[in-house]
């Protein structure tokens, strides 16, 4: 045994200078790859987060999370971009007036990490300078193949008090021979609803009525995910509503 063991140390002093290097960058990988891993283990993903402004009643204002300015002097109608943002369960909201900086209102919310959300601003209807903050999860998944997803808010009290019915009208048909898609009452957000991803005419129409409030011609693309903000009209009678289509898919 003894023999053995000198044999065995006689042969590890004599190691090269390029077989000491070879060592020494096998341990260096270990090493860096064993680092590697103890970041991704702990790693935390952000929350995708954006605003959407459906207050007519606050004017213009900007709009924080976290003491991050998420966007600035917007009005009613205005969706921006996605922002990155840490995750949070108890994330800080606040809507602050464009011109002064005063606290319209402040509220908290919950952004997951790895996911997509909405900042909702909207009237609650109780007061003139009472507002409502809300976040919406947003689908982060492309829609079905060979369909379109939609969520429809309706935000329009003139308008729309009573709920309004949407249908979507292939090409080469006519709203009374469309089947209704759904009916969106006041002040809320109706989940996402598939379409065929084809050319469709979107109507907007009171609640149990066929009389057409507005429509849009839409182009569609298999996969696609959309939020259909409707809210009044503030400076036409015609159409009485506006309707604002923003896309819950941001590119790089």
């Amino acid at each position: 045994m003894k023999t053995f063991w000198k044999r065995w140390i006689g042969k590890a002093r004599q190691l090269t200078a390029p077989r000491l290097a070879l060592a020494a960058a096998t341990s260096l990988a270990l090493a860096l790859a064993l680092s590697a891993c103890e970041n991704v283990a702990g790693y935390t993903q952000p929350s995708l987060v954006r605003v959407i402004d459906a207050s007519f009643i606050a004017g213009a204002v900007n709009i924080y999370v976290e003491d991050v300015l998420l966007a600035g002097n917007i009005g009613e109608g205005y969706v921006s971009n996605y922002g990155t943002l840490p995750a949070s369960g108890d994330a800080l909201i606040k809507v602050t007036g464009a011109s002064g900086g005063a606290t319209l209102v402040s509220s908290h919310g919950t952004l997951l990490a790895g996911h997509q959300h909405s900042v909702f601003l909207t009237d609650n209807g109780v007061a003139p300078t009472s507002y409502n903050v809300t976040v919406l999860e947003d689908q982060m998944i492309a829609a079905a193949g060979g369909q379109v997803d939609f969520r429809f808010l309706n935000q329009a009290p003139r308008t729309g008090a009573n709920g309004v019915d949407v249908y979507m009208v292939p090409a080469g048909a006519t709203l009374a021979t469309a089947n209704l898609l759904t009916t969106v009452p006041l002040g809320t957000a109706i989940g996402y609803i598939s379409v065929p991803a084809e050319p469709l005419t979107m109507y907007i129409a009171p609640s149990g009525q066929t009389v057409v409030y507005t429509k849009q011609a839409l182009t569609l693309t298999s996969g696609q995910v959309f939020t259909v903000l409707i809210i009044d009209s503030q400076l036409t009678n015609t159409p009485p509503q506006v309707l604002i289509v923003a896309d819950d898919q941001p590119t790089d």
